[in-house]
């Protein structure tokens, strides 16, 4: 159902039918990576986390690690991710299928990490743990309706 709502969703861009559905998992960075013959860091993996009145989701660089003391002074709060069942209620989403798309629940919000813009392109979960998009930079600002960039990641290595 989630990739369902993920495709309806991407339709009001033009970019439904663009969904990868693969033949084997997606739902790790490594995983995913395998799967769509990327070097692991143009994943752009959405994790969940616990925020002020609901939930905040930050897509980064597959290559990427939280860095908890930036979250902190970005958020004002540490850093602490959801559980799989939290995830899915306040989402709609699965582990390992969640994506910044699709999200109907207004205590959700969107942000992208600067480690994301050393691509031209990168490849989304599309609400399943075998789907993906490869959408531009711009294209995942646009769709993703994220409230900010932020910068709340450890230094990543330059694209390759």
């Amino acid at each position: 159902m989630s990739v369902q709502a993920v495709r309806s969703y991407l339709d009001q861009f033009s970019l439904g039918g663009r969904i990868l559905t693969l033949d084997e998992s997606s739902a790790t960075v490594e995983l995913a990576s395998k799967a769509l013959g990327v070097i692991p860091a143009r994943i752009a993996k959405t994790l969940s986390f616990q925020a002020e009145g609901g939930c905040a989701l930050i897509v980064t660089a597959g290559d990427c690690k939280i860095d908890n003391k930036k979250f902190k002074e970005t958020f004002h709060c540490k850093a602490k991710m959801l559980s799989p069942e939290e995830v899915l209620a306040m989402t709609g989403h699965p582990v390992g299928g969640v994506c910044p798309f699709a999200i109907q629940n207004e205590a959700v919000k969107v942000y992208l990490d600067e480690s994301l813009k050393r691509f031209e392109t990168v490849f989304p979960a599309c609400g399943s743990q075998n789907t993906a998009i490869e959408l531009t930079i711009e294209q995942l600002w646009e769709t993703s309706q994220a409230k900010e960039w932020v910068d709340v990641c450890k230094d990543a290595a330059p694209a390759s």
